[in-house]
């Protein structure tokens, strides 16, 4: 199809209602350890679903300064903070990510003392496995001496932002500490992608799942990473391989219709469109900002597409799996259902804001 500005837009505004009016249906019933509800769907709860939510609105109202998208994003945090906030994880901690980027344009002096005291419980508080990487512990499972790629996306960037604009320079240097100890465990040697997780308890990689999302979480993530905060160069220009390592391996998965799968280098997992939206986004602000090369935007490009065309006419994202715990063999993933939730909403605000500095004079982005 014709890539336009006109197309894209409309796209937008149709995420933005499809993200607003997500709704917990009851399907899946995931009570935290404090015995609250869980819920990882709808756009009303303090989760990561929502937070990286919150990140794809704010993102999106920084490519077009729309006050509408400003007035939601603040009207949320708003209410979510009157209704008290749940206890410190590393999931509840992504919301924190999209407040601080807003202080950080604002500077409403009532959200100081919040964004200090939970990154200052963050660095205190947050369980590490040895060599300081932070815990993947989340509401509602502890995982004890593990890694995630999800932790990256949920604090890291967080510490990032909020060290960057706040001139606390520790924070950055921690983000920056999490991103290499990550990497030490996660990113596979063989084949440049990286895997889900690692355990410290046996020192193995779980199933070796090289799981498509996981991935975007670093594609997108490092370019943010870079382009939240001022990182030491030598570690800049290590995690730069690391991510240029990562793109050359995925570029040749992208399959035919322009998405990646679940597990990205086994034809016999579906198409995943969360994941899509994420590393397209990661393809397309890579090139824009000079680390990558034409075959990253063609490829994000492609990636648009295909997310473009999973987007229905209540401004759904169609094919996203659901929130994914830790799998023990490979078969796992291929089985995790398929839900709208708010990451695949906002990836795919990020993927599309991301495509409109990608449109030329012409109206055209390819």
């Amino acid at each position: 199809m014709g890539l336009n500005a006109h197309d894209i837009r409309i796209g937008l505004d149709r995420l933005v209602g499809g993200m607003t009016g997500l709704k917990h249906d009851g399907r899946f019933d995931e009570p935290n350890l404090d015995g609250t509800a869980g819920d990882y769907i709808s756009f009303d709860s303090w989760e990561w679903p929502q937070g990286v939510g919150l990140y794809g609105l704010i993102k999106l109202w920084q490519f077009t300064g729309r006050d509408d998208i400003r007035q939601l994003i603040e009207g949320w945090y708003e209410g979510r903070l009157a209704a008290g906030l749940p206890e410190l994880n590393v999931n509840t901690t992504a919301p924190m990510l999209g407040l601080s980027v807003l202080w950080a344009k604002s500077r409403t002096p009532r959200w100081k003392p919040l964004l200090d005291d939970w990154a200052n419980r963050v660095m205190s508080e947050m369980g590490r496995t040895p060599e300081g990487g932070f815990e993947h512990h989340v509401s509602d499972k502890v995982n004890d001496n593990e890694l995630w790629d999800d932790t990256l996306y949920m604090v890291a960037l967080f510490l990032a932002s909020y060290g960057q604009a706040s001139g606390r320079r520790e924070l950055v240097d921690e983000a920056s500490r999490q991103f290499l100890v990550h990497a030490r465990y996660l990113a596979d040697t063989q084949s440049g992608l990286w895997f889900h997780g690692w355990t410290f308890d046996g020192r193995h990689n779980f199933a070796r799942a090289r799981w498509a999302r996981g991935n975007a979480w670093i594609t997108a993530g490092m370019l943010d990473f870079f382009d939240l905060a001022e990182i030491a160069p030598p570690v800049k220009e290590y995690l730069r391989g690391v991510l240029v390592t990562q793109v050359e391996a995925l570029l040749p998965l992208q399959t035919a219709s322009g998405a990646w799968r679940t597990l990205l280098d086994d034809a016999s997992s579906y198409e995943e469109i969360s994941a899509t939206a994420g590393i397209g986004y990661g393809l397309l602000k890579g090139y824009r900002l000079g680390y990558g090369t034409p075959a990253w935007r063609s490829a994000g490009l492609r990636a648009l597409e295909a997310v473009m065309h999973n987007i229905d006419e209540s401004g759904t994202v169609l094919n996203v799996s659901y929130g994914t715990r830790m799998g023990h063999d490979l078969q796992f993933y291929k089985d995790i259902p398929i839900q709208p939730t708010g990451y695949g909403q906002a990836l795919a605000i990020l993927c599309l804001s991301e495509a409109l500095q990608h449109v030329g004079a012409e109206g055209q982005a390819a």
